[in-house]
């Protein structure tokens, strides 16, 4: 059995798992017109809600605490329906435990061969 991706397939992620693309982040040194400000993490974030691809660009400050892996290396993200269940399921090195960076929204942050992967699951909220 040949395990390797073909060209006109989408990654295993996608099309196994169930994984859907969510967006890209790009660190920068650059303050971006429109940056929002995440004091938890010392690092600003722009783009994101302007970007057709979903690329959102982030800033750093000296003090932040996010990993250095996510402060250099370019990082995709895939919404999932559960971080738990595919955390479980594989057997990723996982470099920032679950934590939401907005309401509703909880992420974890994986490695990859040397490349940051973002999981990210929004809270279904339930009407009555």
């Amino acid at each position: 059995m040949d395990l390797k991706r073909k060209d006109n397939k989408p990654p295993l992620a996608i099309e196994k798992w169930g994984w859907r693309y969510h967006h890209i982040g790009i660190p920068t040194n650059e303050i971006i017109q429109g940056e929002k400000y995440l004091p938890e993490f010392k690092m600003g974030v722009s783009g994101f809600d302007t970007s057709p691809f979903g690329a959102e660009w982030m800033r750093f400050e000296k003090e932040s605490n996010v990993n250095e892996l996510i402060k250099k290396v370019p990082h995709i993200a895939f919404e999932v329906d559960d971080i738990e269940l595919e955390l479980k399921r594989h057997d990723f090195k996982i470099i920032t435990h679950s934590n939401s960076p907005s309401e509703g929204v909880k992420v974890v942050m994986i490695e990859h061969k040397g490349v940051p992967i973002e999981l990210i699951e929004f809270v279904k909220t339930k009407f009555i």
